[in-house]
């Protein structure tokens, strides 16, 4: 018997505990899919979104990163982004964001990413603006006309895959559009959550000759590196004296600071200390401060005196998801991404975003 409704994480107010609905499952729209959505990631952001850091509408399905199973294709839906057939029971990946083509980032600019009016599953699609399950908390997705789709290589763990889902494209997006790793370049990634993480992985496999995590907790750290993500790995969270460390980040590339620093770690205070941490004449690439977390101070003396090259990147578009997928099989083959996967039911979402909170996961997924 074919599923009439769908199960879906609903965020209703600000600040107060999230609730589990269920909603009608609606035919498959033209250009678009019904996708039976296995797993939805808990991204950092989500947390931002729940407590009411961003300006978006409400009661609304959270989830912007997710992999699923084609169960159904509206008309004129034939090829997933790569060109490929799609079929149901296709396994697949989805891109968040859809950008709306006709404003000046998207016409003029060449920065979908900077888009204007970008509609994103599990941010700004609003129940009220229908189709209920747009997003991916839930075990059913609707996807709209103009998603990008990519089909999943066989053989990939889904916990693999969404181990960096939505940190995986940001960071492709950032080293392939913004300031890329150059061979045998001394790399420092400041944090070691998925966006430091994947930052780190994607610099090895450009190959970089050291990668240095500098963040923490300690336990994150160990985490990462039993994964074999990053050469050296300093713990710099609730430390007495910072300095000390960056001291020793500085001593591991050599003494002369990194040809290029990332800072992922969404603490304003990073971007201050990262700008130390890059040789003269580097560049520094800042990917973490997506969310306003509010001022910092900076000493603009090391950017004239490193004559540094200071970059930001912002999001990323379906491309950058095409990119990702299509970079899995040499991820998982070298790194051991599923480990950075806790798993938790879709019932269990409250406990999913406190582990997310308190840091006691690496990745958190919602399993349906």
């Amino acid at each position: 018997m074919t599923r009439r409704t769908g199960r879906a994480v609903v965020l209703e107010e600000f600040g107060k505990p999230l609730r589990l609905r269920e909603f009608p499952l609606p035919q498959a729209p033209d250009g678009g899919l019904i996708v039976a959505c296995g797993y939805g990631g808990v991204c950092g952001t989500d947390l931002h979104l729940q407590q009411g850091h961003l300006d978006i509408p409400i009661p609304l399905t959270l989830g912007h990163e997710g992999l699923g199973v084609v169960q159904a294709l509206g008309a004129g839906t034939h090829h997933d982004a790569a060109g490929a057939p799609l079929a149901a029971g296709d396994t697949v990946m989805w891109a968040s964001s859809i950008a709306c083509g006709v404003c000046p980032p998207c016409r003029l600019h060449r920065e979908p990413t900077l888009c204007e009016r970008r509609r994103t599953y599990g941010v700004n699609r609003a129940l009220g603006d229908g189709p209920e399950l747009s997003g991916a908390w839930a075990d059913h997705i609707v996807l709209q006309p103009g998603t990008t789709v990519i089909k999943v290589p066989d053989g990939t763990d889904p916990l693999a895959a969404m181990s960096l889902a939505c940190a995986g494209p940001t960071v492709a997006h950032a080293l392939y559009e913004r300031r890329p790793v150059r061979l045998g370049e001394t790399v420092v990634v400041q944090g070691s959550g998925p966006v430091g993480l994947a930052a780190a992985a994607f610099a090895q496999l450009a190959g970089a000759a050291k990668v240095i995590v500098v963040g923490g907790p300690a336990a994150r750290l160990d985490r990462a590196r039993a994964a074999g993500i990053g050469d050296v790995h300093l713990n710099i969270a609730g430390v007495d004296d910072p300095e000390m460390v960056l001291r020793k980040v500085r001593e591991a590339t050599g003494g002369d600071g990194a040809d290029l620093v990332i800072e992922c770690a969404g603490v304003p205070a990073a971007v201050g200390q990262g700008l130390t941490l890059a040789r003269r004449g580097g560049s520094y690439l800042i990917i973490g401060q997506y969310t306003d977390a509010g001022d910092t101070l900076i000493n603009p003396h090391q950017i004239v005196h490193r004559q540094l090259d200071v970059v930001g990147s912002w999001a990323f578009t379906g491309a950058h998801l095409v990119e990702y997928v299509r970079l899995l099989p040499a991820l998982t083959a070298r790194f051991a991404l599923a480990g950075l996967v806790t798993a938790f039911p879709l019932e269990e979402h409250a406990n999913a975003l406190a582990a997310v909170a308190d840091g006691s996961v690496m990745k958190a997924v919602l399993t349906s």
